[in-house]
């Protein structure tokens, strides 16, 4: 009995030993990240998260994400005890940005990882990285669209043959063509009823938020028109509109946008009921300016309101030209 003791009591003092080199380990790399978070060096924004291995268990990344939150919450605590509150301001700014990254990504996944064939929610869901096929993608087309705005055509297959244009894979759509050297702020793709826009944005989403393309924007919002127009006559700010999307940008807190690269997703132009008066409405700079939904997209497509963000319109050839 003394002996299974003394042999429980080893392993114990083994156990903790290891645990503490451990903990020591974990908490000590999540110092360097801080540090180099807090280092003048640092260019503004984040990061996008990468993880080390290629998939990580869900429950795992639960586990790792709430330690990394407690190593925060005893870093801002020690950071406050030595009257060091700017520098515990900025660290929990920058990472109260990346847990809401982290969030985000992790419900855009469960929201897009699956479609449902035919009728929307009904019969067996499917994976969408099963089923997806590239769609033929083109640079250009007809219609008195803004030159300051890329136009990206969907095509037919037939149409493909026909036409010898420049393939565009649809994660390559913000990137500029061999040869051109010139910034892509808005895109606007086209493409008729059901020949695959809304699955293509599905699956940019998808494979932004599995971290497989497009790590260089830190935040990915999507619009459909159909749900913007329920809220027609409404007034909000920018903020509020993104918080009344996306939860974890509400809990966050994020407003200043302007320091992050952010992507707005507009699908279904031709589905739009608001009155997108480019010429009439007012002038909104100003992202916590509270106006009409109408306002804060024409002031986000001419650029006055967050000019550093991308934005991407889908649309059927018809509505087209409803963007100047």
């Amino acid at each position: 009995m003394r002996k299974h003791f003394f042999s429980c009591l080893t392993y114990l003092l083994y156990l903790f030993q290891l645990l503490e080199e451990n903990v020591l380990t974990f908490v000590k790399n999540e110092l360097k990240m801080f540090k180099r978070i807090l280092s003048p060096e640092l260019p503004e924004g984040f990061e996008s998260q990468k993880h080390d291995k290629e998939l990580v268990d869900a429950e795992d990344e639960k586990q790792e994400s709430s330690a990394r939150e407690g190593a925060l919450k005893i870093t801002l605590h020690v950071l406050r005890k030595l009257n060091q509150k700017e520098l515990a301001d900025t660290l929990e700014k920058y990472e109260l940005a990346v847990i809401c990254q982290r969030e985000l990504k992790s419900n855009l996944k469960k929201k897009f990882k699956c479609v449902f064939e035919g009728i929307a929610k009904q019969g067996n869901p499917t994976l969408l990285n099963k089923i997806y096929t590239e769609l033929y993608i083109t640079e250009g087309g007809t219609g008195e669209v803004n030159k300051e705005h890329e136009l990206r055509q969907i095509e037919t297959t037939t149409r493909k043959q026909a036409r010898p244009e420049t393939a565009i894979k649809c994660n390559d759509i913000f990137k500029p063509l061999t040869g051109q050297d010139k910034h892509i702020r808005t895109v606007l793709t086209k493409g008729v009823a059901g020949i695959g826009k809304t699955v293509s944005v599905q699956k940019f989403i998808l494979d932004w938020a599995e971290g497989k393309a497009n790590q260089d924007v830190q935040f990915v919002f999507s619009f459909p028109f159909r749900e913007l127009n329920l809220m027609k006559g409404e007034k909000h700010t920018l903020i509020e509109l993104l918080n009344h999307f996306s939860m974890e940008t509400k809990e966050s807190r994020i407003s200043n946008y302007d320091k992050y690269k952010v992507l707005f997703i507009f699908d279904g132009l031709d589905e739009c009921r608001l009155p997108l008066d480019f010429q009439k409405n007012k002038i909104c700079c100003d992202v916590t300016m509270s106006t009409s939904v109408d306002v804060l997209l024409t002031n986000l497509i001419k650029g006055n309101l967050l000019p550093s963000a991308l934005l991407w319109i889908t649309t059927r050839p018809a509505a087209a030209n409803m963007i100047p």
